[in-house]
């Protein structure tokens, strides 16, 4: 399943962006490392060309990640709200990164939708919705990392250096569990070798994303396991429900959970978990499975949200009972 960049319309960039240009990129709320490393890489990638970037997320990513090349010159939405809504008016192009939706972008998206800006969208979620003048919109990728590393080859190999190349392979590498799920073709791992020929340390990468927790994480972890993950063998399934109070008992900060909903996998037979949390203003769910099981449907149809086959998500403004009763509905329909 080789992807072909459209040649048209990587013409019709790099002619856009022969001239100093000023572009906001955005990522969605609650950045993971696939929606930072894409971030982090075109800023870079576009700061060489010379022109203006504003790299924004709504909100502020986890610290696990803020070691990423380029990370100290991003912003933050909810601290710098008059400086980019600033930058949103007076963008001439706005990146969408990693999220097929404007709502994902929270209280940005507004901004966003009566920005005159040219529109580009690099994603790899299904069905988009965002109307954008360029659309690379490619599911069958491992990330979007992985479809912005195509888009730059593309547009001008010259400029992707060891910085770009590190912080597309950390997007690659946390959207897929180090390649473990949701790597449908055979050209991802022909990426991660062009990517080490930039002289990227993988085990720096790994070390500083997998290894880099605090100890209130550690038996967070160890609670939701031993006290909270329920099991149920006829449907192979698993469900983890976190609630704020329990956040705030492990002195929870954001990204703590980041990667919780894997760990019932290790179960033999488990094929579908859902890991449910308590979230001030809303309830978050993400959805995991092995196989043929698609949740991004399940996603759509009980949590509205979506994603893609093996991993999909929503975000709930309901009671978090409801949103857990939703779950037992699934189970009876499995």
């Amino acid at each position: 399943m080789t992807i072909q960049i459209d040649d048209v319309r990587i013409a019709a960039m790099r002619a856009a962006f022969a001239v100093p240009r000023r572009a906001v990129l955005v990522a969605h709320k609650g950045p993971d490392g696939d929606a930072l490393g894409s971030l982090l890489a075109l800023q870079a990638f576009l700061l060489k060309q010379g022109h203006t970037v504003c790299a924004v997320t709504p909100n502020a990513c986890p610290e696990f990640l803020r070691w990423m090349p380029g990370y100290d010159r991003s912003t933050v939405y909810m601290t710098n709200r008059a400086e980019v809504d600033r930058a949103i008016a007076e963008a001439e192009y706005i990146f969408h990164l990693d999220y097929n939706d404007l709502a994902r972008t929270s209280d940005m998206a507004v901004a966003l939708s009566h920005a005159g800006a040219v529109h580009i969208l690099i994603d790899h979620h299904l069905q988009p919705v965002i109307q954008a003048t360029w659309s690379f919109s490619e599911p069958s990728m491992s990330a979007t990392a992985e479809l912005l590393y195509e888009v730059l080859h593309a547009w001008d190999a010259s400029l992707i250096d060891r910085d770009i190349a590190t912080c597309i392979y950390a997007g690659m590498m946390t959207d897929t569990g180090c390649f473990s799920y949701n790597v449908p073709r055979s050209e991802t791992f022909r990426t991660v070798a062009a990517l080490m020929d930039y002289g990227i340390d993988r085990d720096a990468v790994s070390a500083a994303v997998y290894d880099n927790y605090s100890e209130h994480r550690q038996r967070l972890l160890g609670y939701c396991l031993s006290r909270k993950m329920e099991v149920y063998p006829e449907q192979r399934a698993a469900l983890i429900v976190l609630t704020r109070d329990e956040q705030l008992q492990y002195h929870y900060v954001e990204g703590d959970s980041e990667g919780f909903v894997n760990y019932p996998f290790a179960i033999r037979g488990i094929r579908f978990v859902a890991f449910i949390r308590e979230d001030e203003d809303r309830i978050k769910v993400s959805l995991r499975s092995r196989g043929d099981f698609d949740v991004n449907e399940i996603a759509r149809r009980y949590f509205n949200g979506g994603g893609h086959r093996n991993a999909a998500g929503g975000d709930m403004t309901l009671p978090l009972q409801t949103v857990v009763g939703r779950f037992y509905q699934v189970l009876e329909n499995l």
